[in-house]
């Protein structure tokens, strides 16, 4: 997720435990509790636990969602807070502890059959949009089916699309009228989905919020961010683009079906695009609630906070599935030729990148693709070089290799509202003027960072943008979670893409033998090839797996983290002020 973007990450002890659970009540998950004001007391237990209910949530980010629209979204924050106004199928479970998947509009996790190529859900009874009608299982297959609409919805993983057994169907708008046989409603609380080929995690699956339901008469297509139908206990009541939104009880949540949202505020105050250090000041001052971005405090927040021991003692650092990188378009000359990338390998220095992301706070150095904390990742390092700095002999060899020993001129994109993201264009910038290489940056919005610029194939090619940097974190912990989105050639589409350069068929043949593989170890092995073959190809450049300082306010209550998504859990968050 990136997500994520950066997306859904987990802790290194999580990382080992797939174990889906089967129920999703009340307990503490195996976290506990905790009051104490201490760094990382956040980690995997509950820090102001507390049922009161009241105040409104002041939340605020230094860019904009992609979308709000579940079926059109990829950051993982975004995941994270949909929860509020959306209930997908399964989610992750809003309590401390390693994460795993529970139901949510589903009364159960999924039943396979026909060895693990159909999978079967019965929806809750009792579960009710915002203005009183029913929630059904045509619903839910009605937001899966929009969702496939890459043309309209550019956002979001491709999942669907790449493993409904679809035929000939297309999506809701381009197939309107025709059958979808790879989405079964027989009756209005059952939905059953038929695959292509057996996927024994669909669960995972159901976790992404194109599950969650949207009444076909009220779908306003690529508007519907502006006011989605609510099936969570949270509405839209005001929306204005660019600037931000605020949402109100929804009168017809029924808690009866739903054991895992208790709501405590009774709304939300979200503002966007403000500066990131304006985020992180009024975080400080106790003017703001929350960073919704959960991407951490910026380095000047940082420095602050680290000089003084009462502020520390309101921070956590949290390890995340997560690899901040730079992409290479091979679609881009140069860099259609593979020394030319190598070049670029060898020019970076990890150094000026991890000192850029934090230091010990921003996560470790990355030698390749994998985090460590994914269940079965091998770390491996085919470009070596003396403390991880750049190796500028070895970089000018390429450089002679690829026809162009004098270095060459290339484009690099980044986020501009993400301070860390311009650290490293700059050290990139200057690490490449070492051997040769004159790199412009540009800087493009968060919001459409892949629909409009970076992830969009004609505006790349026009732009003739080389590099970019870029954040990942696995939509679930392991190999298959983590890397197909970003790696796989097939999920490259005309826009919307997080595969931002990697087209080689091998590296697809390698992720179908991880998909083929026999047993676990098989395919933790096999996912370490995906990553071998994807690295040989010198596409990703490997920054640092990551980490972040998230400073979290007193007057918030129940925080923990890492949870399902890398960052403060924002399910059941309530303040202090309202008891």
């Amino acid at each position: 997720m990136i997500r994520r973007r950066s997306a859904v990450a987990v802790a290194a002890a999580a990382a080992a435990s797939l174990v889906l659970a089967a129920c999703g009540g009340g307990s503490s998950g195996g976290g506990s509790s905790s009051t104490e004001l201490k760094q990382n007391a956040g980690l995997n237990a509950l820090v102001n636990p507390s049922d009161a209910k009241g105040g409104t949530m002041r939340i605020a980010q230094s860019g904009d969602w992609d979308s709000l629209d579940p079926g059109n979204m990829y950051y993982a924050f975004a995941w994270n807070f949909a929860r509020l106004y959306t209930r997908s199928l399964t989610t992750f479970s809003p309590e401390p502890g390693p994460p795993k998947v529970v139901p949510d509009l589903a009364e159960s996790l999924g039943k396979s059959s026909d060895d693990g190529k159909t999978w079967t859900y019965t929806l809750r009874q009792g579960v009710k949009f915002e203005d009183g009608t029913p929630v059904t299982s045509k619903d839910v297959k009605y937001g899966v089916e929009r969702s496939m609409d890459k043309t309209t919805f550019p956002n979001g993983p491709t999942y669907f699309n790449d493993w409904l057994a679809l035929g000939s169907y297309k999506n809701a708008y381009d197939s309107k009228g025709k059958t979808d046989p790879a989405i079964e409603t027989p009756d209005d609380r059952t939905i059953i989905f038929h695959l292509k080929k057996a996927y024994t995690g669909f669960d995972f699956f159901g976790t992404i919020p194109a599950t969650a339901p949207v009444p076909a008469d009220k779908d306003t297509g690529s508007k519907y961010q502006e006011h989605v139908v609510s099936s969570g206990p949270y509405m839209f009541k005001t929306y204005s683009a660019g600037k931000g939104f605020t949402l109100v009880r929804n009168p017809n949540w029924d808690q009866a079906t739903d054991p895992i949202r208790k709501a405590l505020p009774d709304g939300y105050d979200v503002s966007v695009n403000v500066n990131a250090d304006d985020v992180d000041n009024r975080l400080l001052a106790g003017d703001l609630d929350m960073d919704v971005a959960g991407a951490g405090v910026q380095p000047a927040a940082q420095a602050k906070i680290l000089a003084n021991k009462d502020l520390t003692a309101n921070t956590d650092i949290i390890p995340e599935t997560r690899l901040n990188y730079l992409t290479l378009h091979d679609t881009v000359k140069p860099f259609d030729n593979i020394n030319c990338r190598k070049a670029i390998e060898y020019g970076v220095s990890r150094q000026s990148y991890y000192r850029a992301y934090g230091g010990k706070t921003g996560g470790e150095i990355a030698t390749n693709i994998t985090p460590p904390n994914i269940a079965g990742a091998k770390s491996f390092d085919l470009y070596p070089r003396a403390n991880n700095g750049a190796d500028v002999a070895k970089a000018k060899e390429a450089l002679a290799a690829c026809g162009q020993p004098n270095g060459f001129s290339t484009t690099m994109a980044y986020r501009g509202e993400r301070p860390k993201e311009k650290a490293v264009a700059q050290a990139v910038q200057q690490d490449l003027a070492a051997i040769g290489v004159k790199v412009t940056l540009k800087t493009y919005p968060a919001a459409d960072y892949f629909a409009l610029y970076a992830g969009n194939n004609a505006f790349v090619k026009n732009n003739k943008i080389g590099l970019n940097t870029m954040a990942w974190g696995a939509d679930w912990p392991d190999g298959f979670g983590f890397l197909s989105q970003i790696v796989d050639p097939r999920v490259i589409r005309p826009a919307g893409n997080t595969n931002l350069g990697v087209t080689d068929p091998a590296v697809a043949t390698a992720i179908d033998k991880a998909l083929t593989a026999p047993d676990l170890a098989a395919q933790q092995a096999a996912w370490v090839e995906v990553d071998r073959k994807t690295m040989e190809g010198a596409y990703i450049v490997p920054g640092s797996w990551g980490s972040a300082l998230y400073y979290r306010p007193t007057n918030v209550t129940n925080v923990f983290g890492p949870g399902g998504y890398g960052m403060y859990d924002y399910l059941n968050m309530g303040l202090k002020s309202a008891s």
